[in-house]
């Protein structure tokens, strides 16, 4: 079984070797501390969201639009890129805010073969209700 700082290397190295381009890996802090999230380094989170032109403010999410702030760290990971993370890690989308890696063996190993180009020999499974 890999640890969390091990895991996040060999995603890190992995992700890097294959795109040509920094990702940030990240270790949890406190209560979340075993969990995993990937997503662009501060300065590629240039993207935000805005109302749409003539919307109301009814708080439905089609009501806006992505934007870029052109504002490094103004928000999260655009959708090119988005898509490109979704690729390397054989994923069909990427959350704005990137990929979350439970804080489990089963989660690094499947995450591990993602980010290496594999197919993940075993799909973990939720450990939580």
């Amino acid at each position: 079984m890999n640890d969390r700082d091990d895991t996040i290397k060999r995603i890190k190295t992995a992700l890097e070797r294959r795109s040509k381009k920094k990702w940030s890996v990240t270790g949890g802090r406190g209560t979340a501390w075993g969990w995993i999230t990937i997503d662009a380094p501060p300065a590629r989170r240039t993207w935000s969201n805005r109302l749409k032109a003539n919307a109301s403010p009814a708080q439905l999410s089609e009501d806006y639009e992505e934007y870029d702030t052109g504002t490094p760290d103004a928000g999260h990971i655009g959708p090119a890129e988005r898509a490109e993370l979704a690729q390397l890690l054989g994923l069909e989308r990427v959350h704005h805010q990137g990929v979350s890696i439970a804080a489990s063996g089963e989660y690094y190993r499947e995450y591990i073969d993602r980010a290496e180009g594999r197919t993940p020999a075993k799909i973990a499974q939720p450990y939580w209700d």
